[in-house]
């Protein structure tokens, strides 16, 4: 007599997007963190700790779904589902809607028929032709840099060269340069390491938490300046006018306040004054020796950073900056950057930063392919009426100025008429 053997199938186990906001990490250290991919439930709360692009990025997407990042942030995603499958622990009810928020169906659709558009016509892929003609043209800058060292003794070619290392290291990190995540991370590690002297696990740490919510404070690093140093955004400004900053400081009085912005930002004026100007007579007449080097290579540092801070905060300081309001993908990052118009120097003076938005929508797009998918993603917002914004070099810059300007006038604004 054959025997029957009976398997036994267990269902998933089924979540609301209720039961989802409830685990978003927030209050007590050991809180749970679960996220959404695919409709797939998974539990992070440990590893978000060992993931490998950090542990805040992650945590940003606690409580929310993380699909569109999940896929931007992944090229080989069959290899990091492999090390997903011990964190699922359910998934969504069938009745349960694709999103936690009445959001713009049509647009998420959409934009991930534009992202399946994109692999297709293979825009994701990097051409190293590219890539080699651009480090043949740093090691040209380094040639030319040590012809003009050995005969004038200073050379302004090395800071150029350290900023186009800074945007190569940009590439590699971002995993655009080679098709291998693993040769991407060595070269990342060699131009920054090496080459600029500073940490890769510390720059993808951040970096990584700033493309993933954009804009969004508490949540984007880049927002840390706020309040301490500036005042960002409309909204913040005035927030934080009325909140507990003017009991902490103990101000009193119009006076006072005038004062404090006066000594904040005369203070800052004075600091950058006298360091550039420290670092141009030591420039123009070094000092032999050790530290006429140590001073030299500190100028080249301030005006590489003074360079890179302008290029990338263009696109997103005079940009809509508040609290994370858990939208979709496409949203978050039109409303968090903007575009610089392109041309042959301002691609090369941006290292191809000017299409921020291009490069916020697809993180692991080679640059040399950002102005292929413009019209398609301008076609996408002229269909769901989310403004496109692409401006010049000058007014971004200028920009940023306005915009920090405005941000102090309402925080004034806001406190003296309390």
């Amino acid at each position: 007599m054959e025997e029957t053997q009976t398997y036994v199938t267990t269902s998933p186990q089924l979540f609301t997007w209720k039961d989802i906001g409830l685990h978003m990490g927030k209050g007590h250290p050991q809180q749970e963190r679960w996220l959404v991919i695919n409709r797939k439930v998974y539990d992070i709360s440990q590893f978000h700790r060992q993931h490998p692009g950090g542990s805040r990025v992650i945590s940003h997407y606690a409580g929310q779904d993380a699909t569109d990042a999940f896929v931007a942030f992944h090229p080989d995603k069959a290899l990091v589902r492999k090390y997903m499958t011990p964190l699922l622990i359910g998934e969504l009810a069938p009745d349960q809607p694709k999103k936690e928020l009445p959001l713009n169906k049509l647009l998420v659709q959409d934009f991930r028929e534009l992202r399946a558009t994109v692999e297709k016509m293979g825009l994701l892929k990097p051409n190293g032709l590219f890539f080699f003609l651009y480090f043949l043209h740093i090691l040209l800058l380094e040639a030319v840099s040590w012809i003009i060292l050995w005969y004038f003794g200073v050379s302004p070619v090395p800071f150029i060269i350290s900023v186009q290392n800074g945007f190569l290291q940009h590439d590699l990190g971002h995993l655009s340069v080679f098709s291998k995540p693993k040769w991407n991370h060595l070269g990342s590690h060699f131009v920054m390491g090496f080459l600029q002297g500073g940490s890769t696990s510390w720059w993808k740490h951040l970096h990584n938490q700033h493309h993933a919510k954009p804009n969004c404070f508490r949540k984007d690093p880049d927002l840390n300046m706020h309040p301490l140093l500036f005042a960002l955004g409309k909204k913040l400004s005035v927030e934080v006018s009325r909140g507990s900053c003017r009991k902490q400081l103990g101000l009193r009085g119009e006076s006072k306040v005038r004062k404090l912005l006066m000594v904040r930002y005369r203070t800052l004026d004075l600091a950058f004054s006298l360091s550039f100007v420290i670092r141009f007579i030591l420039m123009y007449k070094p000092i032999l020796g050790v530290m006429g080097l140590l001073m030299f290579h500190e100028l080249v540092r301030v005006l590489q950073s003074t360079w890179f801070t302008w290029v990338s905060q263009m696109n997103h300081i005079p940009m809509n900056i508040d609290y994370d309001k858990n939208m979709d993908w496409f949203t978050t990052q039109l409303q968090g950057t903007c575009n610089v118009h392109p041309s042959p120097f301002n691609d090369w003076f941006t290292g191809h930063l000017n299409f921020q938005i291009e490069h916020h929508l697809f993180p692991t797009m080679p640059r040399h392919n950002y102005w292929k998918v413009v019209p398609l993603v301008k076609s996408l917002c002229t269909k769901h009426g989310i403004e496109y914004q692409c401006k010049s070099l000058i007014t971004a810059f200028a920009d940023i100025v306005r915009s920090l300007k405005e941000s102090g006038e309402l925080w004034l604004d806001a406190y003296l008429h309390k």
